[in-house]
């Protein structure tokens, strides 16, 4: 008899079924395990035999093999400790093969039997969800798996309760999905004084989903503008969250099942490598660009990150998705962010101040920003010049708009967007293109001449003319205009990016 419990590997976002055979055959005992699994997937023996002796039962003497098929797709993760043991008890006939043919089993095994929480619960929910079975799971991650509503979910504390339960000796209770997380305050927009350049700039980056580049000395507010940009931003959408929550559950950073409707917001350091920027490593794993999906990613000292790892960004801004390339798989990644860099305009910082600049200026400058490829700057479609605050700015009171203000011209922006967007498959003016773009965001005559001359003064590409009418079709939505104008194709122009003298 060859017993078999179902359960998952995971290739991004996505679940693959898996099926945990075991057979118990006369012969010299022993323990195989086949089937392409990684370490920790092969560690599970030891794992499984002692919860099993915790609970009183021993191995039978016997050749026990365990094939995780397909044998084909390699297997990683300690979540198959659970589908290993409960093929094992089937095996012995503790447990009923045709019920056990219904669920699907995820979950890692404590030496004393408990069950351990392990990385992507949510996404094994929805893969229950869809080939209508039931979900066992760590108790700990119950609420999370019950995010899938029409999956069943059995969330047991150790292997004893989960099989009194499946005997129907023992009656576990059904958890609840988690609750939602109360967004996070952060700085507001009133704390930020003179700057409206900026504060324009950011409140354009946000109606659209826009690309912001900062520039400027130490101290003009750079950070502190980027750490108002959640605060203004619109909450997800109930399936924006799901979408989300669904990276952290694969990243293991779901806790307690909680989901947030704030937007992620993400600030890797400057030492950052590709493999944490973009995702990869031994075991595969989500990076910044994608724990930030659907918010933002921050990064602070542009110049001061390695060039390839900043150029790895740029398929990622443009397709909205990462893929990690390996051997025996490629694994793909949502990545649909909005970037918000900032940088000092040279080493020393202070390139406009003639009493600070070092003796090295200009040319300091430009070898400091070509630290930064010209492609990725391409991408960017809000470039500022932050200015030093003056001493008597920070004298005055603070700002009279606050970012609830700021939020709420946000939000209308944002409607208009979805509302016209609809059934195109984008969610803001960051991602028109196609016949989308040219239907939605066509200037009228005056400023489509005004673009066409633009266009060839500042030596546009293709890229650049696009992310041109993309930041004034946000533009004319701040201003409630049905129709792009000059005046809102001269406001893009004015943040676009000069190129250098020749």
């Amino acid at each position: 008899m060859v017993a078999i419990i179902s359960t998952v590997a995971y290739l991004g976002l996505e679940a693959r079924s898996v099926g945990v055979q075991c057979q118990i055959a006369p012969g010299m005992p022993g323990f195989a395990l086949v089937g392409l699994p990684d370490k920790a997937v092969g560690e599970s023996r030891q794992r499984v035999s002692a919860a099993l002796t915790a609970m009183g039962l021993a191995l039978p003497p016997k050749r026990i093999t365990i094939n995780l098929s397909p044998a084909d797709l390699p297997k990683e993760g300690s979540h198959y400790d659970l589908p290993i043991a409960l093929a094992l008890l089937t095996a012995m006939g503790l447990l009923d093969a045709e019920q056990m043919a219904e669920v699907i089993a995820v979950g890692e095994l404590a030496l004393d039997g408990r069950l351990i929480p392990s990385p992507g619960v949510l996404l094994a929910a929805l893969h229950a969800a869809s080939c209508d079975k039931s979900l066992l799971c760590p108790a700990a991650q119950g609420a999370e798996a019950s995010w899938a509503s029409t999956v069943t979910v059995t969330a047991a504390p150790n292997l004893v309760s989960l099989l009194n339960h499946l005997k129907g000796v023992q009656i576990l209770p059904r958890p609840v999905a988690g609750t939602v997380e109360e967004p996070r305050t952060g700085p507001d927009l009133a704390q930020v004084k003179g700057q409206e350049t900026a504060r324009r700039a950011l409140e354009i980056a946000a109606a659209g989903g826009h690309n912001l580049l900062m520039c400027g000395p130490p101290g003009a507010g750079k950070s502190l503008l980027a750490a108002c940009l959640p605060g203004i931003l619109p909450e997800l959408a109930p399936a924006e969250a799901l979408e989300v929550s669904m990276v952290a559950s694969v990243a293991g950073t779901l806790e307690d099942g909680k989901i947030s409707r704030a937007r992620p917001f993400r600030a890797p350091h400057h030492s950052a490598s590709i493999a944490a920027l973009t995702g990869g490593g031994l075991k595969v794993r989500p990076g910044e660009v994608s724990l930030a999906h659907l918010g933002v990613l921050f990064l602070d000292e542009l110049p001061e990150f390695q060039r390839t790892v900043l150029d790895s960004l740029r398929q990622p801004l443009e397709t909205g998705e990462v893929t990690v390339a390996r051997a025996n798989a490629h694994v793909t990644f949502p990545a649909r962010v909005q970037l918000i860099a900032a940088m000092n305009p040279c080493r020393c910082g202070h390139l406009g101040d003639a009493s600070l600049a070092c003796s090295r200026a200009p040319k300091c400058a430009a070898d400091y920003q070509s630290k930064v490829s010209g492609p990725l700057l391409d991408r960017i479609d809000l470039h500022v010049e932050v200015d030093p605050v003056r001493a008597i700015d920070l004298a005055q009171p603070a700002h009279a708009e606050d970012s609830a203000q700021v939020a709420a011209r946000v939000r209308r922006a944002r409607a208009l967007q979805t509302q016209r967007l609809e059934g195109s498959g984008a969610r803001s003016n960051a991602e028109l293109d196609g016949e989308a773009l040219e239907r939605q965001a066509t200037p009228d005559e005056p400023g489509r001449q005004l673009l066409l001359q633009a266009a060839e003064a500042m030596r546009l590409t293709a890229r650049g003319y696009t992310r041109i009418l993309r930041v004034a079709r946000t533009i004319a939505d701040l201003a409630g205009a049905e129709t792009i104008g000059r005046a809102h194709v001269a406001e893009a122009l004015s943040y676009r990016r000069q190129p250098p003298r020749a």
